[in-house]
């Protein structure tokens, strides 16, 4: 049996919850591979609409196992409060039978959310418009070789392990002149997390896939972030820390590569990013805001309001490429309704010469996107039940993409709600 991927083709917030969380009756294992709480994969449960950070997508389906793997940063608090509150939406999701953490995986330590807050707010670092969520720190302290990872939780050295890290950190921060709680509190709450993570099965989580996989059970990799916001790969420097392609579904659980299956690439059919960095279809002004608003473009964890923009086609095919996407998800097609035409970035012009792909070597000012005016669509997406019920003028949208990036397009989102997708494979 082979192991499917599933990523996020643009700067994030293409709808990936949602759509994990629909195939997840599919699957028998969902495990997130990369990134930490910075994730904001929305999901309607119960007609309540519920934001998922650290957990993987498919945490309602009670047939579903769960892994957090070796490749994920884990805040102990972050993550417990998550569970909590899911636990008072559905008491019944029993999530301590079904979610598994890697021993391998790293701890965010409660330090690191004050370094995040401190490089991101300090004039003499770069501004990344980060969640302050630690992320970064833990990954650079993993690789430091300075870091506790979650099996060192059960370690009869890990309370003294972790009083030696954080007393240096915590008097590094106050020289910074960084405004902290006191240190006893800093250390009660991480350690009453730990705690809690005691609570679930803590494993060599690489083992458990892999014997899933020779068991014959479906196995699906949810990655979070987006391709364009890949620590090698994406647009450096403003992206996040860790590998969000689907080589980094290999590397974050431990799985070889001749075990990948499927990889679903998921788009909006336009474009959305959030914080600073290259965005060459960016709209602003009364356009912006108006697709801004009607998207509902604000930040699952932040709320922050997104950059918009028309479909980037160049930055879209380079995601596919450097994923091998073999299904392409569409989402919010809907949201584009009632326009008379729709622009979609088709080429770059640098310096005169006209360009397929995204690439990195070019200034943001150097770049002039070239736009292919689409017939708009019209109409109420909500009771669309086939891809025949589709507007004539968005099938021919999605028939363009499609024949652009050379993958079919087979899901297609009708809405926000969990059931609003159109499985277009087939029909």
């Amino acid at each position: 049996m082979s192991m499917d991927i599933l990523v996020g083709l643009q700067w994030g917030d293409e709808g990936k919850g949602k759509f994990i969380d629909y195939i997840c009756n599919q699957y028998d294992l969902v495990a997130r591979f990369n990134g930490g709480a910075n994730a904001g994969h929305s999901i309607y449960y119960k007609e309540q609409k519920v934001t998922l950070k650290l957990l993987p997508s498919g945490v309602f389906y009670p047939n579903t196992i769960n892994v957090i793997g070796t490749g994920v940063v884990v805040n102990p608090i972050q993550l417990k409060q998550e569970i909590e509150q899911l636990m008072t939406l559905d008491a019944s999701l029993a999530l301590d039978q079904r979610l598994l953490l890697s021993a391998k995986a790293h701890l965010v330590l409660p330090t690191y959310p004050y370094f995040d807050r401190f490089f991101e707010e300090n004039p003499q670092y770069r501004t990344i418009g980060t969640t302050k969520n630690g992320i970064a720190p833990a990954y650079a302290n993993k690789v430091l070789r300075q870091n506790l990872r979650v099996g060192d939780i059960y370690s009869p050295h890990f309370r003294e392990e972790l009083h030696f890290i954080l007393h240096r950190q915590y008097k590094e921060l106050q020289d910074l002149h960084c405004a902290l709680p006191s240190y006893e509190m800093m250390i009660a709450a991480f350690l009453d997390a730990v705690e809690f993570l005691k609570t679930f099965p803590i494993v060599d989580t690489e083992l458990y896939v892999n014997q899933a996989l020779k068991a014959g059970k479906k196995v699906l990799a949810e990655g979070a972030q987006a391709t364009m916001l890949d620590i090698d790969y994406g647009t450096y420097p403003y992206v996040t820390s860790s590998s969000t392609i689907a080589g980094g579904a290999c590397t974050g659980l431990g799985v070889s590569p001749l075990h990948v299956g499927e990889i679903f690439g998921v788009t909006k059919a336009y474009t959305t990013r959030v914080g600073e960095g290259v965005f060459p279809t960016e709209l602003t002004g009364t356009a912006a805001e108006e697709l801004r608003v009607k998207g509902g473009e604000f930040g699952s964890n932040t709320k922050r309001p997104r950059r918009v923009g028309w479909l980037d086609l160049p930055a879209l095919k380079y995601a596919v490429m450097i994923n091998g996407v073999t299904q392409l998800i569409v989402t919010k097609g809907d949201i584009l309704s009632d326009r008379e035409e729709v622009p979609v970035g088709v080429q770059y012009e640098v310096e005169g010469i006209q360009q397929d792909y995204f690439t990195m070597h070019h200034q943001e000012q150097e770049i002039r996107p070239i736009y292919q005016m689409m017939k708009g669509w019209t109409g109420d997406f909500s009771s669309i039940q086939t891809a025949s019920q589709l507007p004539v003028a968005y099938q021919a949208y999605l028939n363009y993409i499609a024949q652009a990036v050379e993958v079919p397009v087979t899901y297609v989102s009708t809405g926000p709600k969990r059931e609003e997708i159109i499985h277009l494979k087939g029909e």
